[in-house]
């Protein structure tokens, strides 16, 4: 499969609607006094959803949106229950906390942040693809190969395991894990059930899936911190060791921590789409054999 030339007469109409979404939300999240971002902060997203998946129907003259609308609502919907896990981990690391938290019921500010953590796989997602349609990442040639066999699974699942109790039982040196302990979970469980699995393509030293969501995540990352300087309510970061040399709120080191994530998220997303059994789209539809695409 090859990226078709740009032709911007064929420029989708939601390309034009998420543009204008979020630069209304951009300027009234950071000009309007007091509280706003609870209500600014879904809108701003999914105009940054809209825009990027425009932007690949663009590339390649189809997206995850124009391929499936009901799939791509999946990815709103499993979305939030997702980021749920990591907040349920941070109740134990402390490594964030939301300025503005008391100014909300338990039940508003339950309803409004699942609004806003439904807006995450969709942006990385689609951010994922418009990258898998560059020459840049295209050639990557094929490298290590990393067959998800029983051993590999069996080995992931238990230091995953392993990870996640050290994270537990001393957060303040092993809090890095919760960027990595849930993959290495939920990835074996995938391939033993049958989900789709990352390790189909690094069975054959295929790479270039892994190496789209990490480019993904990172500029929705930069997106995630720069958006979030001047908002309220807002987040704030408290990591140790490495609290220095901040780029917006976030550590400068922080930043590492977004790629792994990629492989949470994505390993998180096929295995609840696999369990409920809902629709599920191709992500990253890199290369010409479709049989088993990465995403």
């Amino acid at each position: 499969m090859t990226s078709q030339p740009v032709d911007i007469r064929r420029t989708p109409p939601h390309l034009y609607i998420g543009l204008a979404l979020t630069i209304i939300a951009w300027v009234l999240n950071w000009t309007l006094p007091g509280v706003r971002t609870h209500l600014m902060f879904f809108p701003l997203w999914l105009g940054y959803c809209l825009t990027v998946d425009g932007l690949i129907v663009l590339r390649k003259g189809h997206s995850p949106l124009t391929r499936s609308w009901k799939a791509y609502v999946g990815l709103y919907l499993v979305s939030a229950p997702a980021w749920w896990i990591f907040e349920a981990i941070n109740l134990r690391t402390q490594n964030w906390e939301y300025v503005g938290r008391d100014l909300f019921t338990n039940l508003e500010y339950g309803l409004l942040a699942s609004l806003s953590f439904s807006t995450v796989i969709p942006a990385v997602f689609g951010t994922a693809e418009m990258f898998s349609t560059f020459d840049f990442v295209r050639r990557i040639k094929p490298g290590w190969r990393l067959v998800p066999n029983r051993a590999v699974t069996t080995g992931f699942f238990v230091s995953g395991w392993l990870m996640l109790a050290l994270m537990l039982i001393w957060p303040r040196y092993f809090f890095p894990f919760v960027w990595l302990s849930v993959y290495c979970i939920i990835a074996p469980v995938n391939v033993w059930l049958g989900h789709r699995s990352l390790g189909y393509s690094t069975a054959v030293g295929d790479w270039r899936p892994v190496f789209a969501l990490w480019l993904g995540i990172l500029i929705c990352g930069f997106f995630w911190e720069m958006w979030n300087y001047f908002s309220y309510p807002k987040w704030v970061y408290h990591v140790p060791f490495v609290d220095f040399l901040h780029v917006f709120e976030m550590p400068i080191l922080g930043y590492g921590g977004y790629i792994p994530f990629s492989l949470e998220l994505f390993a998180l997303y096929h295995l609840i789409i696999g369990l409920l059994r809902l629709p599920l789209s191709d992500f990253v539809q890199i290369g010409d054999n479709q049989n088993h695409p990465a995403l």
